[in-house]
């Protein structure tokens, strides 16, 4: 199942979050982690020039993940799941789930979501 993520949504908490990682994998299902600052245009994560082992990752498993840790402790961290594509160098990837996501705190109630998760997600 796929749910649209809100582009506006996206683009204004992303205003929150300066600084990332983008998350690929390998051949070997290894993950590999750079810190990136991507920039949303035209509804796409601008992620811009990417290393050897990003682009290689990239090129055999289009599937990626932006994590921008929250700001504060006990904030939320924003994670973006999307599908990577290369033009020479420099790296694009198609949001196709968002979420802002925190642990729940212990003893206290938080409202299920969607996805069943039991800690504090907000869909975008």
């Amino acid at each position: 199942m796929s749910v649209k993520v809100d582009l506006d949504r996206l683009a204004s908490t992303l205003a929150d979050y300066p600084c990332g990682y983008l998350i690929t994998v390998s051949d070997d299902h290894r993950a590999h982690t750079v810190a990136v600052v991507a920039r949303l245009t035209d509804g796409v994560l601008d992620v811009g020039a990417v290393g050897n082992s990003t682009r290689r990752n990239i090129c055999g498993h289009p599937d990626a993940t932006l994590l921008w840790p929250p700001r504060e402790p006990g904030g939320y961290s924003l994670i973006v799941d999307g599908r990577g594509e290369l033009t020479d160098d420099f790296l694009r990837v198609i949001p196709q789930r968002a979420v802002l996501h925190r642990p729940a705190v212990p003893g206290v109630s938080t409202t299920p979501t969607a996805s069943g998760c039991g800690d504090d997600c907000v869909p975008l």
